[in-house]
């Protein structure tokens, strides 16, 4: 199962954009789901994410304060709602199912990411 993420694109700094998470053959309700990225010649990290059920949420400190991470499960999908972007932002994102939390670990193959871009 590959969860696909969309919704990047070229952005100035200190503006926004708001990523989509959606996947076929999974309920992504039944799911913690996470939001990765990786920047150019650096490692994939994890930065949010947001559990099933009662939808708690964990956030890396470098994006806590300015990223939203939501779910809507009656559409299947799963947003990363980003504010205030700056220049260190700019990486591919990516989104998976996940044990959230600091360190989350993602299950399954990864799926096409969506390139975000900060840059005036």
């Amino acid at each position: 199962v590959q969860l696909q993420a969309s919704g990047g694109g070229l952005v100035q700094p200190g503006g926004s954009l708001r990523l989509s998470c959606v996947a076929s053959g999974l309920t992504l309700e039944y799911y913690a789901i996470g939001w990765f990225r990786q920047a150019p010649g650096q490692e994939r990290e994890g930065i949010s994410c947001i559990n099933s059920g009662e939808a708690s949420t964990w956030y890396d400190g470098s994006v806590k304060g300015r990223f939203t991470i939501s779910r809507d499960d009656a559409k299947n999908t799963v947003y990363l709602q980003m504010n205030s972007l700056k220049p260190e932002d700019t990486a591919v994102y990516y989104c998976a199912a996940v044990s959230c939390g600091r360190g989350m670990v993602h299950f399954g193959s990864w799926g096409q990411g969506t390139l975000v871009t900060v840059s005036s």
